[in-house]
């Protein structure tokens, strides 16, 4: 369970104030505070180079970033709406979100709210109209990136598949995981089932029917039971 903490330095009066987010996203880094005092460490650094004045830093330790809803950001943003600071300051904009979706409803709000959203590894300021561009750009570059990694990912899965190396997941039907793990093989009693089905679909019968004739035969579903339609269905396109 993420654990949202914070800390309170010592204000002034005149400077810009400014609210820190930090966070990790795994238990181990929050118990240990790996990451956390490096980026207390640098917001703090930013502030007093930038003579802004830190009104308190929130932590959420263990947290993913693949949701916005999290305990100390919510904080944050809350005292960013009530006016109790004018800016929302994060080591890295991954600290604060990895979605361009995440990222723009943050933005839209800080301009609607009249904040900003500062990042000291980006030299960001969306206080600028340079700064919200940049912003915008880094997001979809970073959305494109991971998409790219899917892609490439997901490529490469289906050559393993064409060569008949095992992917994870369901096991085709008509095939079985071979004897080391990371091979498939033909299934004879599968393979069987699959001619069967598909020269009684040839024959006309309908997928009910040849359901009915390969339990008949003796031929069962690989999970046992009854052939239904759909299951039917597979089989006949499998073949």
């Amino acid at each position: 369970m993420p654990r949202a903490r914070r800390t309170s330095p010592t204000s002034t009066s005149t400077a810009r104030r400014v609210i820190a987010y930090v966070r990790v996203s795994t238990d181990k880094q929050a118990e240990s505070g790996l990451g956390l005092e490096a980026q207390r460490e640098k917001v703090r650094a930013y502030c007093a180079l930038h003579d802004a004045e830190l009104v308190r830093i929130c932590e959420d330790a263990g947290a993913s970033a693949s949701t916005l809803a999290r305990p100390a950001l919510a904080e944050a943003l809350a005292d960013l709406s009530a006016g109790r600071a004018d800016a929302l300051l994060v080591l890295k904009l991954d600290r604060l979100t990895r979605s361009t979706r995440d990222l723009g409803e943050v933005l839209d709000r800080a301009q609607r709210e009249g904040w900003a959203l500062l990042s000291v590894s980006e030299s960001l300021d969306t206080s600028t109209a340079a700064g919200r561009l940049v912003v915008g750009v880094l997001g979809a570059v970073a959305q494109w990136e991971r998409e790219a990694i899917g892609e490439r990912t997901a490529a490469a899965m289906a050559t393993l598949a064409a060569a008949g190396r095992y992917t994870g997941g369901r096991v085709p039907y008509g095939s079985r995981l071979a004897a080391d793990g990371t091979t498939l093989e033909a299934d004879p009693a599968e393979v069987e089932v699959l001619r069967v089905a598909r020269e009684l679909r040839a024959s006309g019968l309908s997928l009910r029917k040849i359901g009915a004739e390969l339990h008949a035969r003796g031929m069962a579903p690989r999970g046992g039971g009854a052939w239904h339609a759909t299951a039917v269905a597979r089989l006949v396109d499998a073949a």
